[in-house]
């Protein structure tokens, strides 16, 4: 009789998940919803307004309307971009969690900080690149009388004191570009750290800086009011929101390394997750809507890539910056 009674209790969830199953009622675990179900967050190492943050909330957006799930940008500025880095490297890899940055926060980080608490290559998964590389704007206040990079030197080599000048932060591409330069041609400025470029840019404006390395979009509206003068460009091009002003190369101090904004996930992210964010991105990239959208924000969209693509930019990005903080004498701190 007892064993009767128990393998009437063994057959009974077997009967039950049969007919569950029977009926197209499948049990919870048999499947997984696809993705996404639910928000997304998306993490940006810049403070609101900056280049990095209104190309995240254009991407966001677009991607909101995709997968008919809100894209939340978060934005957490501060320390070059690794507050938000290593909260995502940290994060569950399950696609809920993402990371939007601009470059320095992978291939500049490492170099200058001394116990960086991730591994741009090792703890993320690259996804995708929605913006062509490009540079950075060397400016002064209007009141600095100086319209070329060789003027800007020599009224720094004539100022009875030593100037200063801000970026957006210790190893930033502002900072390591005008370091680059400093080192090339023997002029001598103090470094202000700022928390983000739109803050670098306002003092600028202001004119509680006299010299600045900011970012091509906070720079546009103090461009055209005519408190900011543009005096160069690093990268390898002239900057659509201001092409009247021309590279550093131009002007006779090659600095072709150019910066960019990408996508990336914790280490671990399933595959098919990648190929559908960036399938989505690279679908931005070539509507004629995402296109207008980054024109009227002055910035060049990139050409759609894969994940691996950029995985490999990264690799080769990382030893470039490597070779200009050797040369522009930053330390890790």
């Amino acid at each position: 009789m007892r064993s009767r009674k128990s393998g009437v209790r063994v057959a009974l969830p077997v009967i039950v998940a049969a007919l569950a199953t029977g009926s197209g009622i499948a049990p919870a675990h048999a499947e997984t919803a696809p993705y996404p179900n639910r928000p997304i967050r998306m993490l940006v190492p810049s403070g609101a307004g900056s280049v990095t943050d209104q190309t995240a909330r254009l991407v966001a957006e677009r991607l909101s309307a995709a997968f008919k799930q809100p894209v939340v940008v978060d934005n957490r500025p501060g320390a070059n971009g690794i507050i938000a880095s290593e909260m995502v490297a940290r994060a569950e890899p399950d696609g809920y969690t993402l990371l939007f940055t601009y470059s320095a926060t992978m291939t500049v980080n490492p170099w200058t900080t001394a116990s960086l608490p991730y591994d741009p290559v090792k703890d993320f998964t690259p996804i995708a690149r929605p913006v062509a590389p490009g540079g950075n704007l060397l400016a002064v206040t209007s009141t600095v009388p100086v319209r070329s990079l060789k003027e800007l030197i020599a009224h720094v080599e004539a100022s009875p004191t030593e100037l200063a000048y801000c970026s957006w932060g210790v190893g930033s591409g502002g900072h390591l570009a005008m370091e680059y330069l400093k080192a090339k041609t023997g002029i001598r400025m103090r470094h202000v750290p700022y928390k983000t470029a739109v803050q670098c840019t306002s003092d600028l404006a202001a004119g509680h800086v006299t010299i600045a390395f900011t970012d091509s979009l906070s720079a546009i509206p103090h461009l055209k009011s005519g408190r900011i003068r543009g005096i160069a460009v690093s990268g390898p091009e002239r900057m659509l929101s201001a092409p009247e002003v021309s590279t550093m190369g131009e002007q006779g101090v090659p600095f072709e390394q150019a910066s960019w904004l990408a996508l990336f996930g914790p280490r671990g992210l399933p595959t098919p997750i990648v190929s559908r964010l960036n399938a989505e991105v690279n679908r931005i990239l070539q509507s004629r809507e995402g296109q207008l959208r980054f024109a009227s924000m002055y910035l060049k969209p990139g050409k759609p890539s894969t994940p691996d693509e950029l995985g490999q930019l990264v690799r080769a990005d990382l030893a470039a910056w490597g070779d200009i903080v050797k040369l522009a004498g930053v330390t890790p701190q």
